[in-house]
């Protein structure tokens, strides 16, 4: 096995010459931040084992992480409503986020989002890393600033270049947007609605990769 970097904290070791598959089954085990302590399981990417299209978020929520999928939760179906709107069928695209596990805090009995730490986001990065050279998407579309800035720096601002699509080293595309989550957040409807639209106005440039 290879260890990918020598920072700190120890990123996960990735093997080389391994399908997608066998990379999902050795992400289950990583130990590389302690996220691992408090989340109930690796939530891996899925989707077409071909795509054109990867969409790259933040982490597993409260539902990904019991059901060990990517995008199942509220933020989820609001992806699959604009997806749809915007005529790109999500089973042909690939999800994941950049980082693998569930971050949470307690309140009350319920379990709520915390934001991941740049040495968190490092330590999963070669679990990206590995999605992205094995399925070779023609276009990467970061869902939100974690994901952006995992993929392009800290200084990358998506209010500055949201939905351009832009040259890139990681792929002949990325695009950088919201992640559906903040639509969500909107503090009342007709602002939600508006984003909503914004939103979906950025995916129907990728329509020509669908």
């Amino acid at each position: 096995m290879v260890k990918r970097g020598s920072d700190n904290p120890p990123r996960a070791l990735v093997p080389l010459n391994r399908t997608l598959e066998e990379v999902r089954q050795d992400a289950k085990k990583c130990k590389a931040c302690d996220l691992w302590r408090t989340g109930t399981q690796t939530v891996f990417g899925g989707g077409a084992a071909r795509p054109k299209i990867m969409f790259i978020g933040e982490q597993p929520g409260n539902q990904e992480d019991l059901e060990g999928k990517p995008f199942v939760g509220p933020a989820g179906k609001l992806l699959d409503t604009a997806l749809d709107e915007a005529g790109i069928d999500r089973s042909k695209t690939y999800v994941t986020n950049a980082v693998k596990h569930f971050k949470w805090e307690p309140r009350g009995k319920r379990r709520i989002h915390k934001k991941p730490n740049a040495a968190e986001i490092a330590a999963c990065r070669p679990w990206l890393d590995a999605e992205i050279d094995l399925l070779k998407p023609q276009v990467i579309v970061c869902l939100g600033a974690t994901a952006a800035q995992a993929l392009l720096g800290r200084a990358f601002r998506v209010t500055q270049h949201r939905g351009e699509l832009m040259k890139s080293a990681l792929a002949p595309f990325l695009m950088a947007t919201v992640h559906p989550s903040s639509i969500l957040r909107a503090p009342d409807d007709e602002t939600r609605h508006s984003e909503m639209e914004r939103f979906v106005e950025d995916l129907k440039k990728l329509a020509k990769f669908a």
